[in-house]
């Protein structure tokens, strides 16, 4: 195993691909528990189809993938932030809206300019190969960027997380916290796009938050488990990528599910433990 992972690991673009997918493994699973908790995770893959969009100008006008993807997707994000709080077009609707459209034009330039080929595939299933030295460094500056930020309000999406209404009434800004949110969200999206895929990125904000809800219950733990369970899978992922020749991405989500799976049979276990404890208990 040891030999196999120096191996692996003597390749700069595992090397590279694997920095960026730690970083953004674990930037994705903090903020998809509070996406997930407010209803709201569909958001990363409405995001990811404005990502496609942005790469498939970005290609087009043969411009940097990522100084193109990360402003639009932002902006995106900030949109459907505000036509969700102030238009009768709400939740589900709003992410499909942008996204389809997004979708639908990011289609329409590459079938106009460079056709369907290879590098339409990396845009919607990603691809390690794609991951350049600049993309690397710009993705790592963002991505501890938004682990910070995130660390440094983390009270502050806890409070509009559980309970927004309250968290008003005490004063705390909640239209600037959720806009922070959608911001790292759409960061986080964006640099995991050239990876993961527009079809597969929502995943990594999805799976880890409800694999860690399937046994702990406290906001910090789920947290704190989240981060762990997207980190350990990545890794998982990258390396059956190596040794089987399947696609980095789809191999991620596939551990991803084995992980769920896993969790969600041990959290079953336990509650019918606890429920035989105390059935017993009562009999006494």
């Amino acid at each position: 195993m040891i030999d196999t992972l120096s191996e692996m690991f003597s390749y700069a673009f595992i090397v590279r691909a694997f920095i960026v997918g730690l970083l953004i493994s674990l930037c994705s699973s903090l903020l998809g528990v509070s996406l997930v908790l407010k209803r709201y995770s569909m958001i990363g893959d409405g995001l990811s189809h404005v990502g496609f969009g942005a790469l498939a100008v970005a290609a087009a006008l043969s411009a940097a993938p990522l100084s193109v993807a990360v402003p639009a997707v932002v902006v995106a994000a900030f949109v459907l932030l505000r036509i969700s709080e102030n238009t009768k077009i709400k939740g589900d609707a709003a992410i499909a809206l942008i996204s389809t459209s997004s979708l639908a034009i990011g289609v329409a330039v590459v079938s106009l300019t460079t056709g369907m080929n290879t590098d339409v595939c990396n845009y919607m299933f990603g691809s390690i190969l794609a991951m350049s030295k600049s993309d690397v460094n710009l993705s790592a500056a963002l991505a501890v960027c938004v682990l910070i930020l995130f660390v440094v309000f983390y009270n502050k999406i806890f409070a509009v997380t559980f309970d927004e209404t309250f968290a008003r009434a005490t004063g705390v800004k909640t239209g600037i916290y959720n806009m922070l949110i959608a911001f790292l969200t759409a960061i986080t999206i964006a640099l995991g796009m050239r990876m993961m895929g527009a079809l597969l990125i929502s995943s990594l904000i999805i799976f880890p938050a409800l694999t860690a809800m399937r046994v702990f219950k406290k906001f910090k733990s789920v947290t704190i488990c989240a981060a762990i369970i997207s980190v350990i899978c990545f890794f998982a992922g990258i390396v059956c990528s190596y040794l089987y020749a399947t696609p980095a991405g789809a191999s991620v989500v596939i551990i991803n599910i084995a992980a769920f799976l896993l969790f969600s049979a041990a959290g079953f276990a336990r509650r019918r433990f606890r429920s035989k404890t105390f059935f017993k208990r009562g009999q006494i």
